[in-house]
């Protein structure tokens, strides 16, 4: 088995990104800042949240969060979208009522929309990107390999697709609609399989084909743990190339989050 870390990989972006706020602190007097507008609480986004909040202050990125309730996501968003010392916002989901989902988002200004979930996005999405950047780090090319998402959501899945259909790969994409016979079967004849559901150990080790790669970016709460999609038994394989339980996509996320908000600060600078 061959680990796809993507925490040793973080350390690299993350000494450029601090070179890069440092700059745009010192020769142009910008302090980037990310405001955060979170209306659930949930244990599993929490830890999302402290790992942001770190990271910032790591690189000397502002991290401001807004609690509030959704009925005052849009009020707070357009406050935010104003405020000239805000460069990056997100609007953390899932959210309680999920049907104004796209009305909140896209209330988000785009050259602020640092998830880049927006129907005006500017900016590529975190997650993705995170994935992306974690294959080629690895130097996993994606030409004439067949790729599996399982999950369609708008953080992972969705924006993912469109990604790599973008760039003349062959993808196909599943969600909760699709059977799990359909499923399988395209599991079984890929080459790359990305799982993002949320589902504890929904992606098992007979879905798997021989060689593949596997990439887990799912997170849910199972007994007080957060877990990922993939169950023990693929870890248990040696001919795979496969993210950890921890260290995977979730570093690297937060890395290409913060890429947008220093890229936010920097269009600020023209």
């Amino acid at each position: 088995m061959k680990k796809l870390s993507g925490s040793e990989l973080a350390e690299f972006i993350k000494e450029r990104q601090a070179k890069a706020v440092r700059g745009l602190r010192q020769a142009h007097l910008i302090n980037p800042k990310l405001a955060i507008v979170l209306t659930i609480d949930d244990p599993v986004i929490e830890i999302y949240m402290k790992l942001k909040k770190n990271y910032g202050a790591d690189i000397l990125v502002d991290v401001e969060i807004h609690r509030i309730k959704q009925t005052e996501a849009i009020k707070t968003i357009q406050a935010l979208n104003k405020d000239p010392s805000v460069h990056g916002i997100i609007v953390q989901l899932p959210l309680e009522d999920p049907t104004q989902t796209d009305e909140i988002i896209n209330a988000v200004a785009p050259e602020k929309d640092v998830d880049a979930l927006g129907k005006n996005a500017i900016l590529d999405p975190a997650t993705p990107t995170a994935i992306l950047w974690l294959l080629a780090g690895y130097g996993i090319d994606l030409k004439d390999k067949k790729v599996t998402i399982l999950g369609k959501g708008k953080l992972v899945g969705e924006p993912l697709e469109t990604m790599l259909l973008n760039s003349k790969v062959t993808v196909v994409a599943h969600d909760s609609n699709t059977s799990k016979e359909h499923i399988s079967e395209d599991v079984k004849n890929s080459d790359i399989i990305i799982t993002a559901t949320g589902n504890p150990g929904i992606l098992t080790s007979d879905m798997i084909p021989k060689n593949a790669v596997v990439v887990d970016a799912g997170v849910a709460m199972e007994a007080g743990r957060a877990v990922g999609d993939v169950a023990q038994d693929v870890y248990e394989r040696q001919d795979l190339k496969i993210t950890p339980k921890k260290g995977g996509v979730g570093p690297l996320t937060v890395c290409a989050l913060f890429e947008n908000v220093i890229k936010a600060a920097k269009l600020d600078n023209r």
